[in-house]
């Protein structure tokens, strides 16, 4: 019987050695990669539930949204009817387009297809501390029939009192138009105009009458074209001349 010499007895334990090895590098990565595979497990998971949450979130954002639109709509007609979906009725303009150079949604009303009035979504960037973001109806007779303060950071116990409420300022737009006062009258008593400025504020004020001014005076022109299919009254609105400024 043959026995082994020490250089077969040599290469066989480095054989037994590097099996060994490969064994525990096996079992090495699989002690890793359980827990990788769990981490995966959850990160994914986690990344599902986000999604979920921000799309059920944006959805009831959305519908708070317009909620509050809709709120705000009922407010300034004062309990003039309509039946038709306004946020569904309703045109986006250009800078290009809008009132005073200004981008601005119009949501059209109606009543058994007649037009109602239209509610003017825009911004102005006059205000004292940046833009101001308001909504305005103008009815059919081309009349304010309310205006309303959706957003702004002017001085609070000053240019906030734009807002409702805090204070009746803006009421005092209810019913006016182009013809009372007369466009020259479209600005604050300090400039020689018709409405009250307020008390230690007079650029918030002035920024709120120039843009009624200014969307009166695109009412005006778009009066018989806005309330056409939305293509047709976004295409007619490209065509209305800026009001020149009174001051």
């Amino acid at each position: 019987m043959h026995t082994p010499g020490p250089e077969c007895t040599g290469i066989e334990a480095s054989r037994t050695k590097a099996a060994n090895m490969i064994l525990n590098t096996r079992t090495l990565l699989q002690a890793i990669s359980q827990p990788i595979r769990y981490l995966t497990a959850f990160a994914m998971a986690g990344t599902l539930l986000l999604a979920g949450i921000h799309a059920a979130t944006a959805t009831r954002i959305a519908q708070n949204e317009r909620q509050a639109l809709l709120q705000r709509i009922e407010q300034l007609l004062a309990g003039q009817p309509y039946d038709n979906d306004p946020l569904q009725d309703s045109v986006v303009f250009t800078a290009a387009q809008g009132a005073g150079g200004q981008a601005m949604t119009v949501y059209r009303l109606r009543h058994q297809g007649t037009p109602v009035a239209a509610v003017y979504d825009l911004s102005t960037p006059e205000g004292y501390s940046g833009s101001i973001r308001l909504v305005v109806a103008v009815d059919t007779a081309q009349h304010i029939s309310g205006a309303r303060i959706v957003s702004h950071r002017e001085t609070p116990g000053l240019g906030d009192k734009i807002e409702r409420a805090k204070s009746d300022w803006i009421l005092q737009f209810n019913g006016t138009s182009l013809r009372n006062p007369a466009p020259q009258q479209w600005a604050v008593r300090k400039d020689g105009g018709a409405f009250d400025q307020l008390t230690g504020a007079t650029i918030t004020p002035r920024a709120i009458v120039s843009t009624l001014r200014e969307v009166l005076h695109w009412s005006a022109q778009q009066q018989e074209q806005l309330f056409q299919p939305a293509a047709s009254a976004a295409m007619a609105a490209t065509h209305v001349t800026p009001q020149p400024s009174t001051h």
